[in-house]
């Protein structure tokens, strides 16, 4: 087993000596078969002068003052390893023996299904979509755990989201600027390229940049650290792909200065654990470096992964009672064959140059250069005047009919016209039974609607106008990031780091026609425009000259997302007697707009380039190691900074206007915490208090609502009734503490087993009743003259969080063989997860008669209690396993490793989802709540049963 520190921080451990006598040390790095490991990177921390093992593994570092030292061995392919050794006075060489190495592909990617939100449901700021993508190793036992067994359930570290972190690919921010998430698609499957990343945890400081408050995960890919070879792995899975292949070589450094490293991958399944999935990704790296001298090198990296793969819906607690946690109502058949919806496609390549400088013996400078540009597209249903044909629509479910009366006449799922009571029976035997006619989208049905369609003149054309069809919405995005990282030494035990960054990010975004189903186009007009807007052109883009789209056109929405950024991040780590200390500084500056490429018929302000948005920014992160002694550490991390808003966070509904809500402020973020570490031969623990207080956050909730209540005013005053409509829900200056407790140990009972285990008990809470706005693409302007109306505030103070169980548990062993196979395995508890409380039902609007002024008659306090009481999810456990064996065969090597996740098969965990707001009236919000099954209950997303995940590597 690998002795590792317990906390990703105590990197920062310094040599403290200053005697005058000096050493030499040395060691013989060497795999699990007891093979030489060469070209390893040996790391000492507080000073530049790394070494690298050689042929035969071996390393040295001279000249060694007395004092308390730390390695970091790092090698692709293989596990980090932390040692921390003291050189004694007069000792005038140091032995450190043979030091294994083992494999890391236990760390492999593991085939997670990721949920992406396309922003036309009420999942839009779920934050599902970049959990998984930050499954990270790290040196300390909690994280690792955290990572890869929590992670796994959609466990977030301290409640924190992963777009306040920072993900650095070669030297530069891959964080997008509209939403801060990271695509990790755009290196999917690369995963023996990326894997080893350095990470500085929470909001402790980095070398490399100011970072949030949910870690600092930098990557770099140089040609000449890959192994010398071929490796080519497979991988077997039940999740959202099945297969993986992948082969890399690496020609290795040759005389001449040149090496070499390059890889493909396919990731693939015609159909994946949730029903109706379809997956096929590739990825492609080529990296050239050359070294010029032992001071001055160049690398060159590409990196591409064109995908297309389709997803997964949430559902409704009746939904899943009726057809399981696998269901998805993406997809139906046609002509016999699946075919769905909601298909994701892209290719964003990366270009990346770095040119690493070591000027002199303290001095040296990182220059990264990297530009990304290319198209994301997520395809979905569309549809006007006629009504929603999902399945899933709440028209379509058992218990909309049971709602009405028995005789009233409906039309059923099928598409007749029948009595509610007939038509109760006919959904419920097709949802039980699970008839595709009445659980899946019919596509043969909505190609024959389209086709039955007369032809008609509309704006000069003739043809029949779609009723059903697909569209895209499409990101089109041009990055350049360029970053430097300068470190100066003023000795041994003094170092002075500065990183500067600039961003250039365009994006522009918009809705093309994907399938006319039939059809021979689709009009870009707002299909409610009738009756929400009378008398209005509904053109979404008013004065262009063909208003009849065909595939390929853009319809509905285009606009520009500009934003550059400056961020200038200096910091020093110095040593002094036992104390580590490491503090680091950021100043900032963003400015962003919004450019407009379609004329809305509702917006003054859709079209053109609107006002720019600037920002500056400021923060200050500190780091304290306290060495009780060689083995025992306090640690503090502290950090005070404040954050721009996203683009996304800052615009209330860019689609159609550039209309930004008022007091929209930087986010501002005050984290401490304090860690009791123990570092041992046998026995690592890490005990961390935190406490995270964020400020000025704002947050926007963008989702279609079909039946929701609103008014639109013209110009005289005149009032109209709007019931579907795509609406913008902006809380402003949101408050929210997350406080907790941390425990990892590991406790080595036999040098080949180890016993590890950790507990997380957290607390996520709203702090303030913040300010909160609704505006609607279909309304326009509000009778107080604005595209947005002030509900007031939000009341949520004390509410807790939503997206991740605030609470966890897990308990686990490792056995290594020294024949070289291992066994482990952990049992994980989750529990005190919720829902994010919806804003739009908790303001004064939610309980205001619209008649009289005042609340509604009869209304008591614990009515309200009741109806706005928070959604706790349930708690549950689960049992993983994993093992593995390696082999030697003459000159190859040989490895098959297998992981099983919740291996008692439980279906019962809800991973995540969000409230519907579409009752955002107290009296029809409670009558819908008595039901049996809420018409507008939660959408959930479950954990996916007992899955596995098989590694076959081979390496010649």
């Amino acid at each position: 087993m690998i002795k590792k520190l317990s906390l990703v921080s105590l990197f920062t451990l310094l040599p403290a000596s200053y005697y005058f006598a000096q050493t030499t040390v040395s060691a013989y790095l060497k795999d699990a078969e007891g093979k030489p490991v060469e070209r390893a990177e040996v790391d000492m921390k507080g000073n530049d002068n790394d070494v690298t093992a050689d042929k035969i593994g071996y390393f040295q570092f001279v000249d060694l003052k007395p004092g308390h030292y730390q390695i970091v061995i790092t090698k692709p392919n293989y596990e980090t390893k932390v040692m921390e050794f003291d050189v004694m006075d007069n000792e005038k060489k140091k032995d450190l023996g043979t030091i294994t190495l083992y494999s890391a592909l236990t760390s492999a990617d593991q085939g997670l299904a990721i949920i992406d939100s396309d922003g036309d449901d009420e999942d839009s700021n779920s934050g599902q979509a970049s959990t998984v993508g930050l499954l990270q190793s790290s040196q300390d036992i909690f994280s690792r755990i955290a990572a890869f067994d929590l992670g796994f359930y959609w466990f977030r570290p301290r409640g924190i989201d992963g777009r306040f972190g920072e993900t650095m690919l070669n030297g530069v921010s891959m964080i997008k600027s509209d939403n801060g998430n990271v695509d990790f698609g755009n290196w999917g499957g690369l995963n023996e390229i990326t894997r080893y990343p350095e990470i500085s945890a929470n909001h402790s400081p980095s070398e490399y940049a100011f970072g949030g408050n949910s870690s600092v995960v930098y990557k770099n890919t140089k040609a000449s650290e890959y192994r010398k070879g071929f490796q080519f792995t497979q991988s077997l899975t039940n999740r959202n792909y099945r297969n993986r292949t992948s082969l890399r070589y690496s020609s290795g450094m040759s005389k001449s200065g040149w090496a070499f490293t390059v890889m493909g991958a396919r990731r693939w399944a015609k159909e994946g654990i949730q029903e109706g999935t379809f997956y096929d990704a590739y990825g492609a790296y080529l990296g050239i470096e050359k070294k010029f001298n032992d001071k001055h090198s160049m690398t060159f990296n590409f990196i591409g992964a064109p995908y297309r793969r389709s997803t997964a819906s949430p559902s409704t607690q009746e939904v899943y009672n009726y057809r399981g946690v696998h269901y998805n109502s993406y997809w139906g058949y046609q002509d016999g064959e699946q075919r769905s919806e909601r298909v994701r496609k892209g290719f964003q390549p990366i270009f990346q140059i770095q040119d690493f400088w070591k000027i002199n013996k303290n001095n040296s400078l990182w220059t990264s250069v990297s530009y990304q540009f290319g198209k994301d597209k997520g395809s979905r249903l569309d549809w006007q005047n006629v009504q929603n044909p999902s399945p899933t629509y709440y028209r379509n479910l058992p218990s909309y009919y049971d709602f009405l009366d028995p005789n009233a006449s409906v039309v059923d799922p099928t598409g007749a016209m029948t009595t509610a009571q007939d038509a109760f029976q006919t959904s419920l035997r097709g949802w039980t039974t699970g008839d595709p006619n009445i659980t899946q989208l019919n596509w043969d049905r909505l190609y024959r609607r389209n086709m039955q369609q007369p032809a008609g003149n509309y704006y000069g054309q003739t043809g029949r106008r779609a009723l059903y069809y697909l569209v895209n919405d499409v990101s089109d995005d041009k990055i350049w990031n360029v970053a430097t990282h300068f470190v100066h030494n003023f000795n041994d035990n003094t170092k002075f780091l500065l990183n500067v960054s600039y961003q250039n990010y365009r994006s522009e975004q918009y809705r093309e026609v994907n399938d006319l189903l039939g059809a021979d186009f689709v009009l870009n007009r707002d299909p409610f425009a009738a009756t929400n807007q009378p008398g209005k052109s509904g053109l979404y883009n008013q004065g262009e000259e063909n208003v009849t789209k065909k595939v390929g056109d853009k319809m509905t929405y285009d606009y520009i997302f500009r934003r550059q950024e400056v961020k200038v991040n200096p910091g020093v780590r110095f040593t002094t007697g036992a104390f580590d200390v490491f503090v680091s500084a950021l100043a900032g500056y963003s400015t962003s707009n919004r450019e407009g490429l379609f004329n809305h018929y509702l917006y003054k302000d859709s079209f053109g380039k609107g006002a720019d948005y600037n920002y500056w920014n400021y923060g200050l992160k500190g780091q304290v190691v306290y060495r009780l002694n060689g083995r025992n550490f306090f640690v503090y991390n502290g950090a005070y900074y404040n954050q721009a808003p996203y683009l996304e966070d800052l615009f209330v509904n860019p689609r159609v206007n550039g209309s930004v809500a008022p007091n929209v402020k930087s986010m501002t973020v005050n984290a401490n915490d304090l860690s009791y570490v123990i570092s041992s031969p046998f026995l690592k623990v890490r005990l961390t208090g935190y406490l995270v207080d964020t400020d000025n956050e704002t947050t926007v909730q963008r989702f279609f609502a079909d039946g929701i209540p609103l008014k639109s005013v013209d110009a005289e005053g005149n009032q109209t009734n709007v019931q579907s409509a795509f609406v913008s829900q902006v809380m402003t200056d949101v408050k929210k503490r997350n406080m907790g407790v941390e425990v990892g140990v590991d406790v080595k009972v036999l040098p080949t087993l180890s016993l590890q285990g950790l507990a997380s008990l957290g607390q996520y809470t709203y702090k303030n009743d913040p300010r909160t706005y609704f505006a609607s693409d279909a309304v326009g302007v509000f009778g107080n003259g604005l595209p947005y109306v002030d509900l007031g505030k939000a009341y949520i103070t004390n509410y807790r969080q939503g997206g991740t169980p605030q609470q966890a548990y897990s308990v686990g062993f490792r056995y290594n063989n020294p024949k070289y196979w291992w066994i482990g395995a952990n049992w994980n508890y989750f529990d005190e997860n919720y829902l994010d409380p919806a804003a739009l039902v908790r303001t004064e609007s939610f309980v205001q008669n619209d008649v009289t002024g005042t609340p509604y008659a009869g209304l008591t306090e614990a009515d309200l209690r009741k109806v706005l009481a928070p959604n706790r999810l349930p708690s549950s456990f689960f049992l993983n396993a994993n093992a593995g064996k390696s082999w030697v065969i003459g000159k190859y090597y040989v490895l098959i490793s297998a992981t099983v996740n919740n291996i008692l098969d439980n279906r019962k965990y809800i991973t995540g989802g969000f409230e519907q707001t579409r009752n955002a009236v107290y009296p029809t919000f409670a009558e819908d709540l008595n039901r049996e099954y809420t018409l507008f209950a939660p959408k959930y997303w479950y954990t996916q049963g007992r899955s596995y995940f098989v590694n076959l590597q081979f390496r010649f």
